[in-house]
């Protein structure tokens, strides 16, 4: 006779002795995948994409976020550093993101980088991607370098004459500096220097001369300043916009072309925002207020000069500026570092008009740059022009140095 005691009990063992199986079964089967976030406060792209990730997180519940804030603890920031060290994170910025064993630094927008982001989850439940940041916690190396090639972002660029680039070696201050000393080399912004310095070489007071040669170029200084800023300003708060990176983009197509087509059609590179009546009148001016007897009236009108004439220049050299501010709004950084790029920029702007006014007071004789340099930077502004176009409109994550 079977004993239906000895059945039942051996069942209830069983399934005793089976059940915790199948819950560690179930619980590695649903263990979520970690996103980490390492942010800053005052980061507007950091901010941005906490938004996304916060929402990201509501919906898909095979995914965790933990957020690591820089500046909120000293161990934090040095484990930010052993991962860009595993990772082989170049970029010195925040947001950075990391999945697995793939990186994503800064962040534009959901179209761009919310994408990149959802790819790079798809890859890490697929692949049952290594939790690098898990791994350096734990003290385990052994997955250290093991993802080389496999970063969220292409980082090389098949350009013509030059062959393959690698972007990550192509810095924000490299840009910025580049782009300032194009900027720079246009015939509307050297002209009225030019005639400032030939009227102060007859003035026989060597201080006037210098004050008033100085304050031109710091007031013009100024104006660009506050003219990048505001827009810079206007581009963070537009930027989530996806329209606004295609209209930039495309105006920089056109402004890029037209200054390749002045350089082939137009070899003296003139100016042509202002003509030869507003030249005359900008002269008039000059020569009253370097006559002025008052030294004080001589230094306000000279600032108001300065104001006067670069806001008409603007119009002249609206396109790399307008472009640089775009580049700069994409990258993650905070207020301060912002501003300081744009002074950064605005330097090297000047730099040439600083030199040719330098010289020009040193040994009181009349220099300049010719039309010939004036026209290769045409040339050279508008290839850059015509790249950085095609990179906000078809590959705009390039872009995003930090």
């Amino acid at each position: 006779m079977i004993n239906i005691k000895k059945i039942f009990f051996s069942i209830l063992i069983s399934f005793c002795c089976i059940s915790p199986l199948c819950n560690v079964s179930a619980q590695e089967e649903t263990e979520a995948l970690k996103v980490y976030l390492f942010w800053q406060q005052g980061c507007p792209h950091c901010a941005q994409e906490k938004v996304f990730l916060e929402t990201l997180e509501e919906q898909r519940g095979e995914v965790e976020i933990v957020y690591y804030e820089i500046g909120s603890d000293s161990s934090v920031y040095r484990l930010m550093t052993e991962v860009k060290e595993r990772l082989g994170v170049e970029n010195s910025g925040v947001p950075l993101t990391v999945v697995g064993n793939n990186f994503l630094v800064g962040w534009y927008n959901e179209e761009v980088s919310g994408a990149a982001l959802n790819n790079a989850i798809e890859f890490a439940l697929e692949n049952n991607s290594p939790d690098i940041i898990q791994e350096i916690i734990n003290g385990d190396n052994s997955s250290e370098n093991s993802n080389d090639s496999e970063s969220i972002s292409s980082y090389t660029m098949n350009l013509p004459v030059l062959g393959e680039v690698d972007i990550r070696h192509i810095s924000l201050p490299l840009v910025t500096i580049v782009l300032g000393v194009l900027d720079g080399f246009n015939p509307c912004a050297m002209w009225v220097l030019m005639f400032l310095i030939m009227l102060l070489l007859k003035v026989e007071d060597s201080k006037r001369r210098w004050i008033l040669g100085i304050v031109f170029i710091l007031a013009s200084s100024a104006v660009y300043f506050a003219f990048m800023v505001a827009w810079l300003n206007i581009i963070l708060f537009l930027g989530v916009i996806e329209w606004i990176r295609f209209l930039i983009g495309a105006l920089a197509l056109i402004a890029g072309g037209y200054s390749f087509r002045e350089y082939l059609v137009n070899p003296n590179s003139g100016c042509k925002v202002t003509g030869n009546e507003k030249r005359k009148k900008v002269f008039d001016n000059l020569r009253k207020i370097i006559q002025e007897k008052s030294f004080i009236l001589a230094i306000g009108g000279m600032i108001l000069l300065a104001f006067a004439v670069n806001l008409v220049e603007l119009v002249c050299s609206l396109g790399l500026p307008v472009l640089y501010t775009q580049v700069l709004s994409m990258s993650s950084l905070s207020s301060w570092q912002y501003y300081g790029y744009i002074l950064l920029y605005i330097f090297f702007f000047m730099l040439d008009d600083m030199v040719v006014f330098f010289i020009a007071m040193i040994t009181l004789q009349m220099t300049g740059v010719t039309t010939k340099y004036n026209r290769y930077s045409r040339l050279v502004g508008g290839i850059l022009m015509i790249i950085i176009g095609l990179l906000l409109i078809f590959s705009p994550e390039t872009l995003m140095f930090a």
